[in-house]
């Protein structure tokens, strides 16, 4: 049955990946109606059929042809080929709404289709997917970088806020510093996870997340509330011995001795700028992992 709602629109996804099939699930939520769906992998094909259980999957230039709003969500170097792909078709209409999921991206990527007279639109969900239905859940915390010319701003903002989440402006310019401030915090927060994980279990801990699992959250709550105030550990005490002994246990790894001693050279040069360590303090740490003190 359609929506008596005033404003729902058509809503076509391009990529049922696990961003594009959990947005297109938040949207029909907010009762907008999912009219069709791209999905080549049968991953995909699965994931849309258990997130958008009875929306037709088409061929891209047919979900297109059906939407009104068209959500793009696919990988960032595939975004402008697709774009210009589909503008040398001419498969974009005049008026038809059109949102990227990229946060790499601004609306410029989007100018091969504007010039055809689409509405462009930069959505970012600030969140790492897993592509099922937890997912929806987490929309309720998520912010989403947001960039629009300033008549369509308030759509995108309120498309945003439809599905769950807290839209914030990104401007144009600003938005490959916004996506690696994201990326440098989420990607390689993962990677020393996985690093420590590796640690532990190689001394014989069975369960390695379990025991680092409160200590990493508590990290990133202080964190978060207290900025670098927060930091504890042999770096903010000046605590070198400590740090040598670690510097020895990490030889033969020299993957995780590499980015421990290069994290430790970078805290040690945010506590001194900010008052926490002195200078000699500093420069004993530094010697200590045989890095220059400058």
């Amino acid at each position: 049955m359609a929506s008596t709602k005033p404003g729902r629109l058509g809503v076509g996804v391009v990529g049922a990946g696990k961003v594009g099939a959990v947005l297109g699930a938040a949207l029909r939520a907010a009762e907008h109606a999912v009219v069709g769906v791209s999905a080549v992998s049968e991953q995909s094909r699965d994931r849309a059929e258990a997130l958008l259980p009875g929306v037709p999957v088409l061929e891209i230039p047919d979900v297109i042809e059906r939407a009104e709003l068209v959500l793009l969500a696919v990988p960032d170097d595939a975004l402008p080929e697709l774009v210009g792909g589909l503008a040398t078709t001419g498969a974009w209409q005049q008026g038809q709404l059109v949102a990227h999921t990229s946060g790499r991206f601004g609306v410029s990527v989007l100018d091969p289709a504007r010039k055809l007279g689409v509405l462009p639109l930069a959505l970012h969900p600030a969140m790492t997917f897993s592509g099922m239905s937890l997912d929806l859940t987490r929309l309720a915390d998520c912010s989403f970088g947001v960039t629009a010319d300033k008549a369509i701003l308030p759509v995108a903002q309120a498309l945003v806020v439809e599905m769950g989440g807290e839209p914030v402006v990104i401007e144009e310019a600003d938005r490959p510093m916004y996506h690696a401030a994201l990326a440098h915090s989420a990607n390689h927060l993962v990677t020393l996870t996985a690093q420590s994980v590796e640690l532990l279990s190689s001394i014989g801990v069975e369960d390695p997340a379990r025991m680092l699992a409160p200590l990493l959250r508590a990290s990133l709550d202080n964190a978060l509330a207290s900025g670098e105030s927060a930091l504890t550990g042999p770096v903010a005490r000046a605590d070198t011995g400590t740090i040598v002994v670690h510097d020895s246990a990490l030889a033969g790894r020299e993957e995780i001795r590499s980015a421990y001693r290069h994290l430790a050279q970078v805290t040690t040069t945010r506590a001194l700028r900010r008052g926490q360590l002195n200078q000699q303090q500093a420069a004993d740490i530094l010697r200590a992992l045989d890095l220059p003190a400058d």
